[in-house]
């Protein structure tokens, strides 16, 4: 992972949101300060068994950000072997989960195979018995998690928590652009079939509420996404991102898997390769901007 520091970045606002920013001081005295911006290649991810007691048949998990064997929230990836197919069981917290390659499954023990596939949204609520199936070398899954540690418990102990699985199919999914988006600045973005597309998944975007959303872009397109709250979270879902680095001249190639963050206002300038369109999914508080690059 490398870790970056970046000052106060100035660009067009397209998207009105509450900005937070805090000053600080570094001085001899004084503890060392957390960066407020990283980021973590694929190739940089170590990997290590989601469920021990499978070994090697079992999944494997990669950590973006926070814990998910510890408390609080954290995001991860799961890549699978081709073809497996887990026993029924449960887990003690909810989940959401994000199809980055290959096919998936999720749902009952007893339902029809419904494979998703890329860029598909699901969910899986705490205590609910289900079984997770894959098809395809390669399967490779982002999960997130509010709440940790990430438990895999037998179908006894299942239990209703009063929520409901979701299950989104890419082709299901709902994009808006800004001819159909009313918070976002018309003055400072041109609408266009080939502009970016946002595809909300959860939470409410406005005011300090986290919220996740799938964020779209063209083949070949320049511009910046600016988080502006204490949270802002991207995992690379399609495509490759030409990703400049902050204050340096340096470019990164970012591959689905990939991720970056941010604290407070800071923008994240990139390109889309021509060879395919992006995708990338946010978590972040409240809103934040999309901004072409002239």
């Amino acid at each position: 992972m490398r870790n970056f520091f970046k000052q106060t970045v100035k660009s067009i606002v397209t998207v009105s949101c509450i900005s937070l920013l805090i000053p600080y001081n570094i001085t001899a005295k004084e503890p060392a300060v957390e960066p407020n911006f990283q980021v973590l290649l694929k190739s940089d991810i170590e990997w290590k068994p989601l469920n021990p007691a499978r070994g090697d048949k079992g999944p494997k998990a990669g950590s973006l950000w926070g814990d998910f064997t510890g408390s609080g929230p954290s995001g991860f990836l799961v890549k699978f072997v081709d073809g497996f197919s887990s026993p029924p069981h449960i887990h003690n917290i909810t989940y959401r989960g994000i199809v980055i390659n290959g096919l998936i499954h999720n749902d009952d023990p007893g339902a029809a195979d419904m494979w998703m596939t890329m860029g598909s949204f699901w969910t899986q609520p705490a205590g609910e018995a289900h079984i997770t199936a894959t098809k395809g070398s390669n399967s490779l899954a982002y999960i997130e998690i509010e709440e940790g540690p990430y438990l895999v418990l037998p179908t006894e102990k299942a239990f209703d928590n009063g929520e409901r699985p979701v299950n989104v199919e890419n082709s299901n999914i709902v994009w808006l652009d800004a001819s159909n988006i009313t918070w976002i600045d018309q003055s400072e973005i041109r609408p266009s079939v080939n502009g970016p597309k946002l595809a909300f998944l959860w939470g409410i975007p406005q005011g300090d509420h986290l919220n996740g959303a799938l964020v779209k872009f063209p083949t070949g397109y320049s511009g910046k996404i600016r988080g502006k709250g204490a949270i802002f979270q991207a995992v690379v879902i399609q495509g490759q991102l030409q990703y400049q680095i902050p204050d340096e001249t340096g470019v990164e190639t970012l591959v689905p898997g990939s991720y970056f963050s941010s604290k407070g206002e800071l923008g994240h300038q990139f390109s889309c390769d021509v060879s395919d369109q992006c995708i990338i999914y946010v978590r972040t508080k409240g809103k934040f901007d999309v901004i072409p690059l002239e």
